[in-house]
């Protein structure tokens, strides 16, 4: 038997199954890929307004479900939920919460997302880089656990309470062009911006994506459609983009997309890249996947 073509991205917080690689998901989504969202902490140090928590007891809340809104908008299959609290910006007193991502044991995180893995059988495994795009200690911490429960999940000497073994073909890493960072980071104070005090509460330094310049294995272009289904799922999540209102950052990254053409850039950690060549596909190599 056939089995339908998976997907799953691992990300740290609610939102960035949207502002991150939503169009990517989107399009996988429309195009008959089983697409999922494992998310590890319930988004609870993000910044709300009073308005937009009317209604809802806790910021958890409000935020879980302004995710399930954009899990429907990208047409994806599922979201699970690893269950762990918002660690916080690197250095707040949230990091050394007991409950928070950052605090739990690597080996509890990793077998939660094996369980998931064996689960749902994805051919395809992305989730953020390895410096947690600009730093954050949950981005970081997910990375680490995905890597590990990539590999464990189709071990049959690790975790075998969590399912019948399942080892996916591929894993990515969603990435930005350092190149392209370096030009916005560059124009930034031309526009009152400051690259180092970044976002609502000014404790994003968008520098630290300058770190490492992550090699581009995969190119997907992107089509309008999956473009603007991406831009309706981030409007679900108006607590942190205020509805329809997009930020300095989200704008000028239209316009950058639209002289360019709209494409999501991804690193591929498995199998090891062996050429130059850079795929087109997620899938590609895989059995119905492109060349």
């Amino acid at each position: 038997m056939n089995r339908q073509k998976t997907l799953v991205f691992f990300g740290a917080h609610p939102d960035d199954e949207s502002f991150g690689m939503g169009s990517t998901l989107a399009q996988y989504a429309s195009s008959g890929i089983k697409t999922y969202y494992v998310c590890s902490t319930g988004g609870e140090l993000g910044t709300v307004e009073a308005r937009y928590l009317k209604g809802y007891e806790t910021i958890k809340q409000l935020r879980v479900d302004e995710m399930e809104c954009a899990a429907k908008v990208l047409g994806l299959a599922g979201v699970y939920y690893l269950g762990y609290r918002d660690s916080g910006m690197h250095g707040s007193a949230d990091n050394e919460h007991p409950d928070s991502l950052v605090m739990a044991p690597i080996e509890e995180v990793t077998k939660r997302a094996v369980k998931i893995i064996r689960e749902i059988k994805p051919d395809v495994v992305i989730t953020h880089d390895a410096g947690g795009s600009y730093g954050h200690p949950d981005h970081v911490a997910t990375n680490k656990a995905i890597v590990k429960a990539f590999y464990a999940a189709g071990d049959p000497k690790q975790y075998p309470e969590t399912g019948h073994v399942f080892q996916p073909s591929k894993l990515y890493f969603g990435i930005r062009p350092w190149k392209f960072m370096k030009i916005l980071i560059r124009l930034m104070p031309l526009f009152g911006q400051n690259p180092h005090h970044f976002g609502r509460n000014k404790d994003v330094d968008l520098t630290k994506m300058m770190g490492i310049e992550y090699p581009i294995h995969a190119i997907i272009h992107l089509k309008k459609e999956a473009v603007d289904t991406r831009n309706k799922a981030i409007a679900c999540h108006a607590s942190q983009s205020g509805g329809q209102r997009r930020s300095w950052l989200f704008r000028t990254v239209e316009i950058i997309s639209k002289i360019r053409g709209p494409r999501d850039y991804f690193t591929r950690g498995y199998p090891s890249p062996n050429n130059k060549h850079k795929e087109k596909d997620l899938f590609q190599g895989l059995l119905g996947g492109n060349k």
